[in-house]
Protein backbone atom coordinates (compact mmCIF):
# COMPACT_ATOMS: atom_id res chain seq x y z
CA UNK A 1 0.00 0.00 0.00
CA UNK A 2 1.40 3.36 -1.05
CA UNK A 3 0.98 6.12 1.53
CA UNK A 4 0.51 9.86 0.95
CA UNK A 5 1.81 12.92 2.76
CA UNK A 6 -1.61 13.21 4.38
CA UNK A 7 -1.22 9.65 5.75
CA UNK A 8 2.20 10.57 7.07
CA UNK A 9 0.83 13.71 8.75
CA UNK A 10 -1.75 11.55 10.57
CA UNK A 11 0.95 9.12 11.67
CA UNK A 12 3.10 12.03 12.83
CA UNK A 13 0.21 13.26 15.00
CA UNK A 14 -0.10 9.79 16.56
CA UNK A 15 3.65 9.48 17.11
CA UNK A 16 4.95 13.03 17.60
CA UNK A 17 8.28 11.89 19.03
CA UNK A 18 9.28 10.10 15.81
CA UNK A 19 10.90 11.79 12.83
CA UNK A 20 9.53 10.34 9.62
CA UNK A 21 10.09 10.72 5.89
CA UNK A 22 7.90 9.56 3.02
CA UNK A 23 9.89 7.98 0.19
CA UNK A 24 8.12 6.47 -2.82
CA UNK A 25 4.97 5.87 -0.74
CA UNK A 26 6.81 4.22 2.16
CA UNK A 27 7.32 5.71 5.60
CA UNK A 28 10.87 5.73 6.90
CA UNK A 29 11.26 6.24 10.65
CA UNK A 30 14.45 8.16 11.29
CA UNK A 31 16.47 7.04 14.28
CA UNK A 32 18.35 9.57 16.37
CA UNK A 33 21.77 10.34 14.99
CA UNK A 34 24.98 9.85 16.89
CA UNK A 35 26.21 12.66 19.10
CA UNK A 36 29.21 13.44 16.91
CA UNK A 37 27.20 13.56 13.69
CA UNK A 38 24.59 15.83 15.24
CA UNK A 39 27.33 18.14 16.51
CA UNK A 40 28.70 18.30 12.94
CA UNK A 41 25.19 19.07 11.62
CA UNK A 42 24.73 21.80 14.25
CA UNK A 43 28.08 23.30 13.28
CA UNK A 44 27.08 23.37 9.62
CA UNK A 45 23.69 24.91 10.37
CA UNK A 46 25.36 27.63 12.45
CA UNK A 47 28.00 28.30 9.77
CA UNK A 48 25.28 28.68 7.13
CA UNK A 49 22.96 30.71 9.37
CA UNK A 50 25.69 33.13 10.42
CA UNK A 51 26.39 33.90 6.74
CA UNK A 52 22.86 33.86 5.34
CA UNK A 53 20.85 35.69 8.01
CA UNK A 54 22.68 39.06 8.10
CA UNK A 55 22.74 39.15 4.29
CA UNK A 56 19.05 38.16 4.02
CA UNK A 57 19.95 35.58 1.37
CA UNK A 58 17.30 33.04 2.35
CA UNK A 59 16.29 30.46 4.94
CA UNK A 60 18.33 27.88 6.83
CA UNK A 61 16.72 24.87 8.51
CA UNK A 62 17.91 21.86 10.46
CA UNK A 63 16.94 18.19 10.28
CA UNK A 64 13.34 18.51 11.43
CA UNK A 65 12.18 20.70 8.53
CA UNK A 66 10.31 18.67 5.95
CA UNK A 67 10.21 19.36 2.23
CA UNK A 68 7.32 18.14 0.10
CA UNK A 69 9.21 17.44 -3.09
CA UNK A 70 7.94 17.59 -6.69
CA UNK A 71 7.78 13.75 -6.77
CA UNK A 72 5.41 13.80 -3.71
CA UNK A 73 8.07 12.47 -1.32
CA UNK A 74 8.50 14.20 2.02
CA UNK A 75 12.18 14.41 2.95
CA UNK A 76 14.19 16.17 5.64
CA UNK A 77 17.89 16.88 5.03
CA UNK A 78 20.18 17.42 8.02
CA UNK A 79 20.55 21.07 6.96
CA UNK A 80 19.09 23.06 4.09
CA UNK A 81 19.12 26.47 2.46
CA UNK A 82 16.42 28.03 0.30
CA UNK A 83 17.01 31.30 -1.56
CA UNK A 84 14.89 34.20 -0.30
CA UNK A 85 13.20 34.77 -3.65
CA UNK A 86 11.96 31.15 -3.67
CA UNK A 87 10.51 31.17 -0.14
CA UNK A 88 9.44 34.66 0.93
CA UNK A 89 7.72 33.39 4.10
CA UNK A 90 8.28 30.32 6.23
CA UNK A 91 5.41 27.88 5.74
CA UNK A 92 3.66 26.58 8.86
CA UNK A 93 3.92 22.98 7.67
CA UNK A 94 6.18 21.62 4.92
CA UNK A 95 7.92 23.68 2.27
CA UNK A 96 6.59 22.57 -1.10
CA UNK A 97 9.82 22.72 -3.07
CA UNK A 98 13.28 21.26 -3.27
CA UNK A 99 15.78 23.35 -1.29
CA UNK A 100 18.62 25.01 -3.18
CA UNK A 101 21.25 23.42 -0.91
CA UNK A 102 21.08 20.31 1.24
CA UNK A 103 23.58 18.92 3.70
CA UNK A 104 23.63 15.33 4.89
CA UNK A 105 25.87 14.15 7.75
CA UNK A 106 26.85 10.49 8.00
CA UNK A 107 25.92 9.06 11.39
CA UNK A 108 27.18 5.70 12.72
CA UNK A 109 24.02 3.87 11.57
CA UNK A 110 24.05 5.36 8.04
CA UNK A 111 25.20 3.71 4.84
CA UNK A 112 27.18 6.27 2.83
CA UNK A 113 25.79 4.96 -0.47
CA UNK A 114 22.22 5.56 0.77
CA UNK A 115 23.15 9.13 1.67
CA UNK A 116 24.69 9.68 -1.76
CA UNK A 117 21.49 8.34 -3.36
CA UNK A 118 19.39 10.74 -1.25
CA UNK A 119 21.56 13.66 -2.38
CA UNK A 120 21.24 12.56 -6.03
CA UNK A 121 17.45 12.35 -5.64
CA UNK A 122 17.35 15.93 -4.35
CA UNK A 123 19.56 17.08 -7.25
CA UNK A 124 17.24 15.38 -9.74
CA UNK A 125 14.30 17.28 -8.22
CA UNK A 126 15.79 20.77 -8.40
CA UNK A 127 18.34 21.11 -5.61
CA UNK A 128 21.44 22.88 -6.93
CA UNK A 129 24.08 21.68 -4.43
CA UNK A 130 24.26 18.71 -2.07
CA UNK A 131 26.96 18.30 0.56
CA UNK A 132 27.88 15.08 2.36
CA UNK A 133 29.83 15.50 5.59
CA UNK A 134 31.51 12.29 6.74
CA UNK A 135 32.95 12.71 10.24
CA UNK A 136 34.28 9.11 10.23
CA UNK A 137 36.69 9.95 7.41
CA UNK A 138 36.75 13.74 7.94
CA UNK A 139 35.83 14.14 4.28
CA UNK A 140 33.38 16.49 2.56
CA UNK A 141 31.78 15.60 -0.78
CA UNK A 142 30.17 18.41 -2.78
CA UNK A 143 27.62 17.46 -5.44
CA UNK A 144 26.45 19.82 -8.20
CA UNK A 145 24.09 19.00 -11.04
CA UNK A 146 26.04 17.73 -14.07
CA UNK A 147 29.46 18.27 -12.46
CA UNK A 148 32.05 15.94 -11.00
CA UNK A 149 31.92 15.38 -7.26
CA UNK A 150 34.37 17.59 -5.37
CA UNK A 151 36.08 15.81 -2.47
CA UNK A 152 37.55 17.99 0.28
CA UNK A 153 39.78 17.08 3.21
CA UNK A 154 41.22 18.86 6.23
CA UNK A 155 43.32 21.72 4.90
CA UNK A 156 40.77 22.45 2.14
CA UNK A 157 38.09 25.15 2.23
CA UNK A 158 34.40 24.48 1.57
CA UNK A 159 32.69 27.05 -0.65
CA UNK A 160 29.38 27.19 -2.51
CA UNK A 161 29.94 30.19 -4.82
CA UNK A 162 26.86 29.55 -6.97
CA UNK A 163 24.56 30.05 -3.95
CA UNK A 164 26.63 31.70 -1.21
CA UNK A 165 29.22 34.00 -2.83
CA UNK A 166 32.06 34.75 -0.41
CA UNK A 167 31.12 32.05 2.14
CA UNK A 168 34.13 29.95 3.14
CA UNK A 169 34.54 27.32 5.85
CA UNK A 170 37.76 25.44 6.49
CA UNK A 171 36.89 21.73 6.38
CA UNK A 172 38.75 21.16 9.65
CA UNK A 173 36.34 23.60 11.37
CA UNK A 174 33.39 21.27 10.67
CA UNK A 175 34.58 18.47 12.96
CA UNK A 176 34.14 18.40 16.75
CA UNK A 177 36.87 19.95 18.85
CA UNK A 178 38.82 17.66 21.15
CA UNK A 179 39.41 19.19 24.56
CA UNK A 180 42.66 18.41 26.36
Amino acid sequence: MSLTVEDLEKMQQQYPDYRMELVKGNVIVMSPSGYESDEVAATMVSQLYNWVKPRKLGRITASSAGFRLPNSDLRAPDASFVLAERLRRSPKTFAQLAPDLIVEVKSPSDNVEDIRAKIQEFLSLGTKVGILLNPDEQVVEVYNVEKEVIVLHNGDVLTVPELLPGWEVPVSDLWPVEFD
